[in-house]
């Protein structure tokens, strides 16, 4: 019989992962806020927006909003999903029980990075298709890699993040609503919801600081008119790597596989 001592380091982890999307497949909440609101969001500004020209581009909403909410997609899989679930089941003794197994701590965090790598990449796969197929939002062949590129480094990013954050939570009730009080803040100011040109000064270089912006302007850099090679923002590709080199500072220092409420 295969155990955890025996299989190799890939195995260990792509095993994990398996798990992981299992748990993910099976959580209602869970699929609605990465698979069915990003859609419905991207419907809605559409809808909304039709035909008008925004953006810095500028370009039509449809091909500001597409890609925008792809990395809204790579979010909600990567961070929004991950904070609640790392908060429940801490506070639950799940991740404790985990810990107490002889699979060691990076298997289990690796596995929930690849899941939400995976999940990522299925999102904007399918988010971008969406919009090329009902909205005739169409992007280059030749940018393909560096959507996925930056799709994955924006999904680590926010999944180390994710980690980081639910050191500061201290219940399972508290996820969620802290989640959206930072999230949706970002959004507003990033140019995921409203392009922040028209945004006072200020509060564009507030934003500016953030991975949000940097993973948006990422996505939408293919689309907008002119020539874009591989479709790689080197200068938004080295703000996300800063921001994972934070999360990881942070976990590493604060994050606990025990509950709060009885260690605290």
């Amino acid at each position: 019989m295969t155990t955890a001592a025996t299989r190799g380091p890939v195995a260990l982890v792509v095993h994990q992962a398996r798990f992981d999307l299992r748990g993910f497949l099976r959580n209602r909440q869970a699929r609605f806020f990465t698979l069915a609101l990003p859609l419905l969001f991207m419907v809605i500004f559409n809808g909304v927006f039709g035909d008008n020209v925004v953006g810095p581009g500028p370009v039509k909403a449809s091909a500001y909003y597409v890609p925008g909410i792809a990395a809204l997609g790579v979010i909600a899989a990567s961070f929004v999903n991950l904070v609640i679930s790392i908060t429940a089941q801490r506070e639950g003794g799940i991740l404790k029980r985990r810990r107490a197994t002889p699979v060691p701590a990076w298997v289990l965090v690796g596995g929930r990075a690849l899941t939400g790598v995976g999940i990522s990449l299925v999102v904007v796969a399918g988010l971008l298709a969406f919009g090329r197929v009902v909205y005739g939002v169409k992007l280059p062949s030749s940018a393909l890699p560096g959507i996925a590129f930056t799709a994955i480094v924006g999904s680590i990013t926010f999944c180390v993040l994710a980690y980081a954050i639910s050191t500061v939570i201290q219940n399972e009730d508290a996820a969620q609503p802290t989640v959206m009080a930072i999230m949706l803040p970002l959004y507003f100011i990033s140019g995921i919801f409203i392009p922040n040109i028209s945004l006072p000064t200020w509060l564009q270089h507030v934003a500016s600081v953030f991975p949000v912006q940097h993973l948006a302007a990422g996505f939408r850099y293919s689309y907008l008119p002119g020539p874009h090679g591989i479709g790689i923002v080197w200068s938004d590709i080295g703000v996300l790597l800063i921001w994972a080199a934070i999360g990881v500072a942070v976990a590493l220092r604060r994050f606990s596989w025990l509950p709060k409420t009885a260690s605290g």
